[in-house]
């Protein structure tokens, strides 16, 4: 009897050895089990990277404007008042560009048509008009265009934040150019995309060494 004893015996101890563990160590909780979107609404922003927005002078001959998916369609007052607000501070910075020879792009979203480019800040005469979803570098040849013309320097402006510039900034990087990006010309739908793409550009990997933010009216050309 004592042999057929010892197997409920060590049952016994090896449940009470794991019980005791969970006492100790503590069971598995609610809290660890949580994801982000159980954790939505305590999530506070990180402070505004404000010692990350810094004045540049550009070097016309080496830096290239590109200008992303101003849709006339949709930028306007009364659809998209974040980008229809961005629109004045876009054409002062492609004006003086312009006028220091600086070589000028635009884009175009996957179901854009040439002529739905805002006027204002739509393409002169002879500016190249590029097709592409989100990293414009993506499916043409600007990369060779750029290098080609000496090009080591892109002035992002454009829309969304959280699309178009954010990976285009990454795309830039990426492939050798440096990414100035002003923060008061890359609108998105919402303040939170644009505050999330800001960020983006200030911390994250690749870009935070790479890529400069700034303000439009930070923006010098030299030359």
């Amino acid at each position: 009897m004592g042999l057929n004893m010892r197997k409920p015996i060590g049952l016994l101890l090896a449940a009470t050895t794991i019980a005791a563990f969970f006492v100790i160590v503590g069971a598995p909780s609610a809290a660890g089990a949580q994801t982000i979107l159980d954790e939505w609404d305590t999530v506070k922003a990180p402070p505004p990277p404000t010692d990350k927005i810094k004045p540049v002078t550009l070097d016309p001959k080496k830096t290239a404007l590109i200008s992303m998916d101003f849709n006339s369609k949709n930028c306007t007052a009364d659809k998209r008042v974040r980008c229809f607000n961005v629109l004045p501070r876009v054409q002062k910075l492609m004006a003086e560009a312009r006028a220091k020879g600086m070589l000028v792009v635009h884009t175009l979203t996957s179901s854009m048509q040439p002529e739905d480019l805002v006027k204002a800040v739509g393409p002169a005469p002879g500016e190249q008009v590029l097709r592409g979803r989100g990293d414009k570098f993506s499916g043409n040849d600007l990369e060779k265009t750029l290098k080609d013309k000496g090009i080591d320097t892109v002035l992002l402006v454009g829309t969304s934040a959280n699309s178009a510039v954010l990976y285009t900034a990454l795309g830039a990087v990426q492939r050798g150019f440096k990414p100035i990006v002003p923060i008061d010309t890359m609108p998105a739908e919402t303040a939170y995309q644009e505050q999330f793409s800001v960020w983006q550009i200030a911390n994250g990997s690749q870009l935070n060494d790479n890529a400069t933010l700034t303000r439009s009216d930070l923006v010098k050309f030299g030359g």
